[in-house]
């Protein structure tokens, strides 16, 4: 049984089942469980379909709860009947803990394939895990010492998907061509993130911010990076809204659809929302500014529960802060405007380009998917010869 919530999990999960598959070749599997596109183009059986469980914010998760309060019983009974060798909850935690507890009480094996964040906030969960999972596939390097220090050893660490998918890509001038783009003047990419509110709430500053450094610097290019779930029109409603016809005129702007990579690996410098996209913009060694913006009530009750030193994923990574973080108030046109000029000065932004190359490294250390399939894997032998 395999279960994920969101994009990046159906990713995730869609590459693991492919490479047992792989890696197993004379074995016979049958996958099935809480599915997206990605798993079910995989081969998957969907008990539900969980393509509309990307949501965040605390009022419209209240909305939505109804919907996955059915979803976590389907799932929960599909188990209990089909008895699977193991169960692999693929990241979602506050949905898939609870679907480990379900199980785990009743003899079910599970694996966790993304290590929940608890490291950043509610660390105190990390006992719920020690009690409802056999087995932690973390992406993370510091992670597997983490949980350690916390009585948990089964854990452990396959690299990130990203590190074996993510390259930076040498057709700048193709992506220029392709947009109507300068390659010999600067491009900056905005990334603000795939999910609706994230767009309202993040664009708008990105492009304000926009507006300020073609002031300063005119030959400057910007492409708004959506993701494959954004539509053109939402961003062009936003930079309608924000651009008065003058400053339209001064700013130089494209956006793109599905070309996140691309866009990355063409741009001299990015504004990226805080999430895995971070990762990206560092595996493709592209200088970023980190940032984040929610509701005033999301951050006072859940921004006040985070613990980590840093936000960015790539800055956790690293251990320091290789890029620049511009959260919630700290994120104003002004403060990033300031910021993505620093990374345009070319000796800044070759000396941060080496500093991504290096805390990225040990990301790329072979294929995570098939390193996630191998421990599963073993884990599945072992707890057959345990039955035996």
């Amino acid at each position: 049984m395999i279960v994920a919530g969101e994009p990046s999990g159906d990713a995730h999960a869609a590459s693991l089942v492919r490479a047992l598959g792989e890696r197993a070749p004379d074995a016979t599997f049958e996958f099935f469980g809480g599915t997206q596109g990605l798993m079910r183009a995989a081969g998957v059986e969907p008990i539900v379909n969980t393509d509309e469980f990307s949501i965040t914010g605390l009022v419209e998760i209240a909305a939505a709860l109804p919907r996955f309060r059915r979803a976590y019983q389907k799932l929960k009974s599909a188990g209990l009947e089909r008895q699977p060798d193991a169960v692999v909850l693929v990241d979602f935690p506050d949905f898939n803990l609870r679907l480990a507890r379900a199980f785990h009480s009743r003899g079910l094996r599970v694996v966790y394939y993304v290590s929940p964040q608890l490291w950043a906030w509610r660390g105190y969960r990390a006992r719920q895990v020690r009690r409802d999972v056999d087995l932690l596939l973390a992406l993370l390097p510091f992670e597997p010492a983490w949980y350690a220090a916390r009585g948990f050893t089964r854990v452990e660490f396959v690299g990130h998907p990203l590190g074996s998918e993510v390259r930076r890509l040498d057709d700048r001038a193709e992506f220029c061509r392709r947009h109507r783009l300068d390659p010999a003047r600067e491009i900056v990419a905005l990334l603000p993130g795939s999910r609706r509110k994230e767009l309202e709430r993040i664009l708008p500053v990105m492009l304000a911010a926009a507006g300020r450094v073609s002031r300063g610097r005119a030959g400057a290019q910007f492409v708004v990076a959506l993701a494959p779930t954004r539509a053109p029109e939402e961003a062009e409603r936003i930079a309608s809204a924000v651009f008065d016809p003058d400053s339209a005129r001064v700013v130089s702007l494209r956006v793109v659809r599905g070309e996140t990579r691309e866009a990355l690996s063409a741009a001299d410098a990015a504004a990226v929302a805080s999430g895995t996209a971070t990762l990206e913009a560092a595996l493709a060694e592209t200088p970023l500014v980190v940032v984040y913006k929610e509701s005033k009530i999301n951050w006072h009750v859940l921004g006040s529960l985070i613990s980590v030193e840093h936000y960015g994923l790539v800055n956790l990574v690293a251990g320091e802060r290789v890029a620049a973080e511009l959260m919630q108030y700290d994120f104003t046109p002004g403060a990033l405007a300031r910021e993505l000029v620093r990374l345009l000065d070319p000796a800044h932004n070759a000396r941060t380009r080496e500093r991504l190359r290096a805390a990225t490294a040990r990301l790329r250390e072979g294929r995570a998917s098939d390193r996630a399939a191998d421990a599963t894997l073993r884990a599945l032998r072992e707890w057959r010869a345990e039955k035996v």
